[in-house]
């Protein structure tokens, strides 16, 4: 009997423009954002509901395609540190060949970016790299319904920082 081997999976896009001041970086989209080809697609993932808080604007209650470019509008973007990698489900500890996404471009790309924000710990491990490259960062409390522990009044009120 042949081995089950890891599926290879390729991320999303990024979400950014020359006006994007803040980028939030995930770790890798979870299995129901790539079926749906769109970034925090779970739907008791808080991403886009404390995003909502953040804006003032209801971007969970909007369709996919109009909350991207009114989540750009308010000069924030989305993008995960890796591109790809091999997993089965969705956890970030199953994350196995990781590989990274390519950020050198990121200056000349989002020219007024001046905050990264990771979506949990696994991206998180990424932001010494950034802070050399001369972004402010702040590793945020994953929006994952995997990590329960937090409320999402406290969440939200961690994901402030990224206003700040």
């Amino acid at each position: 009997m042949d081995p089950i081997l890891p599926t290879r999976h390729t991320g999303l896009a990024p979400v950014i423009d020359t006006r994007t001041r803040i980028l939030i970086l995930g770790s890798f989209p979870g299995a129901a954002s790539l079926a749906a080809a769109q970034y925090y697609a779970h739907p008791r993932n808080l991403l886009w509901p404390i995003l909502s808080q953040l804006t003032g604007e209801d971007l969970a209650g909007m369709p996919y395609a109009e909350r991207l470019p009114r989540l750009l509008s308010h000069g924030v973007g989305l993008w995960d540190v890796l591109g790809a990698c091999e997993r089965e489900g969705s956890l970030d500890s199953a994350i196995r060949a990781p590989a990274a996404n390519d950020f050198a471009r990121l200056h000349q790309l989002c020219p007024l970016l001046e905050t990264v924000g990771f979506n949990g710990q696994t991206s998180g491990k990424f932001a010494p790299q950034f802070e050399e490259a001369g972004y402010r960062t702040l590793v945020l409390p994953s929006t994952s319904p995997a990590y329960a522990s937090m409320t999402f009044a406290h969440k939200l009120q961690a994901w402030q920082q990224l206003l700040d």
